[in-house]
């Protein structure tokens, strides 16, 4: 007897789609960070059972690890864009006046996925905290390397403090997050933006 048209299906539902999972688990984590994020509420939102999660992503570490590697290409993807423009004012400009609207938004959960994963990290999620700390230092890194690039090219003042100047924009950032997340508005964090660039290295001489 043929029974391969009457056995039951098993595993992911039909109309499972990896990316929009992926995404879904991903504004999970965006609003509750690593540890508050259960599995129950993970997979809920993925609409799949806990064996097909990890089938399909592994543990919930490597989901999160995932989840995070979408943000950054997604929803995020404006603080790369920000390194692009040609200037070191116009980069930090960019950057924080985009990171204004974008952690504000109403079209997703409030403040940065990144900053909101390491603050609610206990002991047992160390490695997680560790990475995004990792992470959050590249950035800073990174942008300290771009507004050297500007003062190379005579953009800031010779005697400019890179990395100091990065660690404050990258910390203005961070700050951002968390006002956005207590309910600090779109204006209000642009008035911030608007204090920091008036203090611009070459309009004043405060991080020179």
């Amino acid at each position: 007897m043929n029974t391969a048209n009457t056995a039951k299906p098993r595993g992911r539902p039909a109309s499972f789609k990896h990316d929009e999972a992926l995404e879904k688990a991903m504004h999970v984590f965006w609003a509750h960070g690593y540890e508050g994020a259960s599995l129950a509420a993970l997979t809920e939102a993925m609409g799949i059972n806990k064996p097909s999660m990890y089938a399909a992503f592994g543990s919930k570490e490597d989901l999160f690890r995932k989840a995070v590697q979408k943000y950054l290409s997604g929803p995020a993807c404006f603080v790369a864009e920000s390194m692009k423009e040609p200037t070191a004012k116009q980069i930090a400009t960019k950057l924080l006046t985009g990171a204004a609207e974008f952690l504000t938004s109403g079209e997703h959960p409030l403040g940065c996925m990144m900053i909101q994963g390491a603050l609610t990290c206990g002991e047992g999620a160390a490695p997680i905290r560790q990475e995004l700390m990792a992470r959050r230092h590249a950035y800073e890194a990174a942008l300290a390397a771009r507004f050297g690039q500007c003062r190379s090219a005579g953009d800031l003042p010779a005697d400019t403090d890179v990395a100091g100047l990065a660690r404050f924009i990258a910390t203005l950032h961070q700050g951002m997050s968390v006002q956005a997340t207590s309910g600090a508005t779109k204006e209000e964090l642009l008035d911030v933006v608007r204090i920091a660039m008036s203090q611009w290295p070459g309009d004043q001489p405060a991080f020179s």
